[in-house]
């Protein structure tokens, strides 16, 4: 009698190929939508999914800033306290995506960030006045190097301005423990302004740290060359500094006439944006096709005209095909004459149809 050996993996096998086969029906049934779009209606924070967050909360912080608190899907992988994460938001039909400091900190199931509002700012306002519990938001994986070492300095001194507490808000949440003298000196408009400053109060009053707050309505602004007298021994301290770019510029000259750049770790939220104006240089990054472009031809005929080939669809601003970030730089909308201003890092998309150069501008493609 013959006796044959069973195979161990083929009940494994046998499920492997059932799966693939009802996954092939599934498809064919959901044609042209793949079967993964009707999970991602019932379960999108699901492993396997693009990563998207729930959200739970938003709540005020100040008049003009708001926390937001999010449940993140399974592929998240966490962050480091000071790192920052890119939210996409679907605004009018054009997804949109912001740089947002994590102001929470790691090792929770739920994750936040705080957005103070930007002037004509569309996702910050959307943040502010659209968003509701259980709508959900695109997310990126956190990124960043404005973070703490391994091992925690003896002395930390913070500088931070207006949202630049954002950040070092993540630091201080997890960190304080293990951060034995702290120093934070931070400018604001007013005491009332200050976000989070409830519970930065708080720390200091349980000498958890040194607080020195700057109110500009009745302090002036922040003399970074008087640091040294609010601070007397900030030779000694490891410097983490975060604001607007005229407070850092001015650190880090006073840091490197004491000779000590390499203990001054930055972080800027925006560069310098310039100054829209009628037409300009078109950068198409991929492309490596540099324009001069007047301020009233479509950035995609004239790409088109000079042999750069662009998405597109309707040519009207209607069906958003043609839709690409804009890099850096400026344009404006031929229809309203409202102007698009991006800096790198903000993740702004465009409609190439009706949108003209209305200054140097980069985009990708």
């Amino acid at each position: 009698m013959t006796t044959f050996a069973s195979d161990p993996d083929a009940p494994a096998t046998l499920r492997s190929r059932l799966r693939d086969r009802v996954w092939r029906v599934a498809a064919a049934a959901a044609h042209p939508l793949d079967p993964a779009d009707y999970l991602d209606m019932f379960r999108p924070l699901r492993a396997g999914a693009d990563l998207r967050a729930r959200v739970v909360e938003v709540r005020p912080e100040t008049s003009d800033a708001v926390t937001v608190v999010l449940r993140p899907g399974a592929a998240w992988r966490g962050h480091q306290p000071g790192q920052y994460v890119r939210i996409g938001l679907d605004v009018d039909g054009v997804r949109l995506w912001r740089s947002y400091s994590l102001t929470s900190a790691p090792g929770s199931e739920l994750l936040t960030i705080t957005a103070k509002a930007v002037p004509d700012g569309l996702v910050s306002a959307h943040l502010a006045q659209e968003l509701s519990p259980g709508q959900l938001v695109h997310l990126d994986q956190a990124v960043g190097d404005f973070v703490l070492p391994d091992q925690a300095p003896r002395k930390v001194l913070f500088v931070t301005g207006g949202s630049g507490i954002t950040p070092v808000m993540g630091m201080l949440r997890s960190g304080l423990d293990r951060l034995g003298d702290v120093v934070l000196v931070h400018s604001e408009a007013s005491a009332e302004d200050v976000i989070f400053g409830a519970e930065l109060r708080d720390f200091a009053r349980k000498g958890r740290l040194r607080l020195v707050e700057q109110h500009t309505d009745i302090h002036g602004r922040l003399d970074v060359a008087e640091l040294a007298v609010l601070v007397p021994d900030l030779a000694e301290r490891e410097t983490w500094a975060c604001g607007p770019a005229g407070l850092l510029d001015a650190l880090e000259e006073q840091w490197a006439d004491l000779d000590l750049p390499d203990r001054l770790h930055t972080e800027r939220f925006r560069t310098a944006l310039a100054e829209p104006g009628e037409g300009g240089t078109v950068r198409f990054t991929g492309a490596g096709v540099t324009l001069e472009l007047d301020g009233v031809t479509p950035i995609l005929d004239a790409g088109e005209q000079n042999g750069v080939l662009m998405p597109s669809g309707c040519r009207m601003g209607i069906c958003y095909s043609c839709v690409l970030p804009l890099r850096s730089g400026s344009v404006r909308d031929l229809r309203s004459g409202d102007v698009t201003t991006a800096a790198p890092g903000d993740g702004v998309l465009i409609q190439t149809c009706i949108s003209a150069a209305a200054g140097a501008c980069d985009i990708d493609l």
